[in-house]
């Protein structure tokens, strides 16, 4: 047994603080909208130009015109702000953002991320992965631990970097990590889905970590 997808994005909600400024990325990060803690205040931004984004809609009820940047329908809050792409990236490299949730393809134990291509698969572009992971205080990613059977929290990266030594924190459906980015590298488990023992997750795991 594992977390769920939803399961998961509950869980890195956990991590966010009042009157932070979140960016999420594309994919199972999206879920976290629908996932904040009761009594935290947080703003999310969009790299599409919104600020201030609501859960997902019921059906019947999305606007097509209302999307964040993986253009999936949303929902807008009273305090919604809308502006331009050039600005949300101001925001963003200027500093402003106080966590993003990504997704990603491989993790390595020092922090490098691999979140945006794979050689040879046609890709329409990079989007704002590098301008996130180098702008942005504190960067979570929230990814499935294996793909095809394979890990993704590896050694080292084998796929493009997004960026160097960048990842905080991973949350997958096994297992909860920290990374210590900053002087000596050290992958930490904090904590284990319920029903993964820690030889399972051992064995879906490239990089050594401390348990």
């Amino acid at each position: 047994m594992a977390w769920t997808r939803d399961q998961m994005a509950a869980r890195a909600a956990r991590e966010l603080q009042d009157g932070f400024y979140v960016n999420l990325g594309i994919g199972i990060p999206t879920l976290v909208a629908n996932h904040l803690p009761e009594g935290v205040s947080v703003q999310l931004q969009s790299e599409n130009g919104m600020l201030g984004i609501g859960p997902f809609p019921v059906e019947g009820e999305e606007d097509p015109d209302i999307i964040n940047a993986g253009k999936q329908t949303v929902t807008m809050l009273p305090t919604t702000s809308i502006f331009s792409s050039a600005d949300s990236f101001a925001m963003i490299r200027g500093g402003h953002i106080d966590c993003s949730i990504l997704g990603a393809l491989q993790v390595a134990a020092n922090g490098d991320l691999a979140n945006w291509m794979i050689p040879g698969k046609m890709v329409k572009g990079m989007g704002g992965a590098m301008d996130l992971v180098a702008g942005v205080k504190r960067v979570i990613v929230l990814m499935e631990h294996t793909a095809g059977g394979k890990p993704k929290l590896l050694k080292e990266c084998t796929l493009p970097l997004t960026g160097q030594r960048v990842v905080d924190m991973v949350v997958s459906d096994m297992a909860v990590f920290s990374i210590a980015r900053r002087g000596p590298t050290e992958l930490k488990l904090l904590e284990l889905a319920p029903g993964v023992s820690l030889d399972e997750l051992r064995a879906a795991t490239e990089a050594e970590f401390i348990a």
